[in-house]
């Protein structure tokens, strides 16, 4: 029997808003974005969330690119590719939602509308229904991101039309500028918001991430980190890769006595049954 209590960790290792002025260390190519999520699973993340950037190093949506990193990444390892769906704000639906079409174990669904820094990531509610629906046609594993509390409701209200079904999933994003501050209170109300059974993971943003990881870890909770999230090690110390702040949350989770999941444990925990 599998023990349910063990973190998964999912490794962001792109995204869409860090660039290499902000960490010249950040995977750009399918292949680079192939070796650093090898070398995150390696480390321990059970799950890799994935973007992915065009020839000039922009955000894109493009199945084509997806399906070239997530070829690379299968090739090595048996990672959990959980696409995101959030693309950028400036993207169209149709734009975000083409990962989706690839079939991934797992894939994003944010379910509200927020401030993002200077910019709108807009999110109505028909557009989530339709996001969701599609994910249900294929099978895919909604991950619900959560940027407000309220969000979690707009979830639930989805399960209440059937569109989808409980237990789900949550990532909560903490510390974006417009969003829910990355603050262990905001952790512990949202925590407290999910109907039972639900599992979750929290996604601090800059400083938030290395605090927030270490309360989800003690609370029972899964962690993400990466540089979509975070570029620093320390205060003022880029990181040297992703696979460093992976490696330094299985060390932390081992002194606090609590052991890492595998992707096949995370897929039992997570109830992913392909």
């Amino acid at each position: 029997m599998e023990d349910l209590n063990k973190l998964i960790i999912t490794a962001a290792p792109v995204g869409a808003e860090t660039s290499r002025q902000d960490n010249p260390n950040l995977p750009i190519t399918p292949e680079e974005i192939a070796e650093e999520a090898v070398r995150c699973a390696e480390k321990g993340a059970a799950i890799i969330h994935l973007h992915v950037r065009d020839s000039a190093g922009n955000a894109t949506q493009s199945k084509d690119v997806f399906q070239e990193a997530i070829r690379l990444i299968q090739k090595q390892c048996k990672v959990i590719i959980q696409t995101s769906t959030g693309g950028a704000s400036w993207m169209t639906a149709a734009e975000r939602l083409q990962p989706v079409e690839l079939n991934p174990e797992m894939a994003t669904l944010t379910t509200g509308t927020v401030n993002f820094g200077e910019e709108v990531f807009s999110n109505p509610l028909p557009l989530i229904a339709e996001f969701a629906k599609a994910m249900a046609e294929r099978g895919v594993k909604p991950e619900i991101e959560v940027f407000e509390v309220g969000m979690i409701q707009n979830a639930l209200s989805l399960v209440k039309k059937g569109i989808l079904q409980l237990p789900l999933h949550f990532d909560f994003v903490m510390g974006v500028p417009g969003g829910i501050a990355g603050e262990p209170r905001h952790l512990i109300h949202m925590v407290e918001s999910l109907p039972p059974g639900c599992t979750w993971t929290v996604a601090g943003i800059g400083r938030s991430e290395l605090p927030l990881a270490t309360i989800a870890i003690v609370m029972g909770g899964h962690v993400r980190v990466g540089f979509e999230d975070n570029v620093y090690y320390t205060k003022g110390v880029l990181a040297d890769s992703n696979a460093q702040l992976v490696e330094r949350v299985v060390r932390i989770s081992g002194e606090l006595g609590r052991q890492i999941a595998t992707p096949d444990e995370a897929r039992a925990i997570l109830g992913l049954t392909r």
